[in-house]
């Protein structure tokens, strides 16, 4: 059971990457990946979340289409503008997973899908800055015109955690 878990989640998360809306002047497009991830690790909790989020990245690096349409493919797309926010979903799955699988607290699960979000941010920004050098020009492109659509994706991840969380997380 925690092997399909496991590999639904990554399944998951490479649909909602699929629809990709490219944004002006930022080299991230905007996708439902942040949900998912949320989601996943909300559901899964922190260890097979993360798993979870790790397969998807491997699948990627080996080739698999997961990843959001356009950029590099492969590996190389974990070295690009993308590639932070990538490599920070398992932690945030896992940081999103340890605060949600306190059952049905809302205070904890707030707090855990808002740090995952962080993550997912700080990750990208990170790339982001090594590959530009300017801290206050990544943020600018990376993070701020994704803060709207993270609440309202962070609400979506959050209605369907508190609903489903601990009946799933029974399941593994």
């Amino acid at each position: 059971r925690r092997a399909v878990a496991v590999l639904a989640g990554a399944i998951l998360v490479a649909l909602a990457a699929q629809p990709a809306v490219p944004m002006p002047g930022t080299p991230v497009p905007l996708t439902f990946q942040v949900p998912a991830v949320l989601i996943v690790g909300g559901l899964l909790g922190p260890r097979w979340g993360a798993a979870s989020l790790a397969t998807y990245l491997a699948l990627g690096a080996l080739g698999l289409p997961v990843f959001a349409p356009g950029g590099a493919p492969g590996v190389a797309r974990l070295f690009g503008p993308t590639g932070g926010y990538l490599l920070a979903f398992p932690l945030a799955a896992a940081v999103a997973g340890r605060f949600t699988q306190q059952g049905r607290h809302l205070l904890p699960l707030i707090a855990g899908l808002i740090l995952g979000v962080v993550t997912i941010h700080v990750g990208g920004v990170a790339q982001l800055i090594v590959l530009g050098g300017d801290p206050s020009t990544a943020v600018r492109l990376g993070s701020i015109p994704f803060w709207l659509g993270d609440v309202v994706k962070l609400v979506l991840a959050g209605l369907i955690v508190w609903r489903f969380g601990s009946k799933i997380r029974a399941l593994l």
